[in-house]
């Protein structure tokens, strides 16, 4: 059971050692929140210089709007990088089960249930392929993921020339209905990152899935099945990927097969994830640091289009905050007493 703790996550004397609100302060999960409140002020200064108004309503039901696909793919990648491996395949199979849902939502009387029930079996066999293959195989998670990625691109680019299906009104409510301020599309983000966070904070699995990201081999040595663990995070993962789908098949009203793609979920779900302080290595990180990385691109989306920014410098701020906010992490991790 030692072996358990020192390759997943801290103890509780480890967490409060040195602590205090500068320890506190010094973690990647609250350095990427006072990041974003440090974004939101310096966007409403420089939205009012150019006279608007940067939090208003609408601007505020638009990043988290433009926010809850990417929150999603987001969350499901971030278990995966906790267990040490990640997952290329989830921008084609966004676009598939876009189209998967779509279609079979065409008929007469909606078929959401069948729909739902198809896009999620499909995405969980694509997470065991890839879980199964890196496992079995000995595969390294990107060359296996990314393989796994092109034969589902192969598979849509034969069957789909461009959109396909189409998504019942009472369906399109979970892409644009929303209770107040607050989108239906949120709150599913929100259910999702809960349901997460308890599985890593309160479940054995969630244990394992650090420890197996901390080190395998010590990790195997305490009796886990890595294997299965690596498997397992897979599998979750390309559920999120497909929820993602069903969203955007809402917000479209049909699937289309470069709705993944266009989006750049496989990359933008990582840096999301390493924004937030989650360590590509594995073992170190969680849910709430990824949550505060995916609403940091999302305001810096928001800002961006505010100000009519083009995309050329939109990518390179972007790329120069993701370099930034790992080289920081990984300085503060060398400092650390062993």
């Amino acid at each position: 059971m030692n072996l358990l703790v020192r390759a997943g996550r801290p103890t509780r004397g480890e967490q409060t050692r040195g602590g205090g609100l500068a320890a506190r302060l010094r973690e990647p999960r609250q350095v990427v929140f006072l990041a974003l409140i440090g974004l939101v002020a310096a966007g409403w200064a420089l939205v009012a210089l150019d006279g608007g108004q940067f939090l208003t309503t609408q601007s505020v039901v638009g990043i988290q709007q433009r926010s809850a696909a990417l929150g999603i793919v987001a969350i499901g990648q971030t278990l995966a990088i906790l267990a040490g491996s990640l997952d290329l395949s989830v921008t084609y199979l966004i676009s598939l089960a876009s189209l998967v849902a779509a279609e079979i939502m065409a008929g007469q009387d909606g078929n959401i249930g069948p729909a739902v029930a198809a896009v999620l079996a499909i995405s969980s066999l694509v997470g065991l392929v890839n879980g199964l293959v890196i496992t079995r195989l000995h595969v390294h998670a990107f060359i296996a993921t990314l393989g796994v990625a092109l034969i589902i691109k192969g598979i849509v680019d034969h069957l789909y020339d461009g959109p396909a299906g189409k998504v019942p009104e009472s369906f399109q409510l979970l892409g644009y209905a929303r209770a107040g301020p607050i989108p239906v599309s949120a709150m599913l983000w929100a259910g999702v990152a809960v349901a997460a966070w308890f599985l890593l904070s309160r479940t054995r699995l969630g244990y394992r899935i650090y420890a197996v990201g901390g080190d395998e081999e010590v990790a195997r040595l305490s009796g886990i099945r890595t294997a299965r663990v690596i498997v397992i995070t897979h599998v979750l993962c390309s559920l999120c990927a497909g929820i993602a789908g069903l969203l955007l098949a809402a917000r479209l009203g049909a699937g289309a097969p470069t709705v993944g793609t266009d989006g750049g979920y496989d990359l933008e779900s990582i840096a999301a994830v390493v924004l937030g302080g989650t360590a590509l290595a594995g073992g170190r990180g969680g849910v709430a640091g990824t949550v505060g990385g995916v609403l940091l691109l999302a305001v810096l989306d928001s800002l961006f289009n505010q100000l009519e920014i083009n995309s050329f410098v939109k990518d390179v701020v972007r790329g120069v905050v993701i370099v930034l906010a790992v080289a920081v992490y990984a300085r503060r991790g060398n400092r650390r007493p062993a």
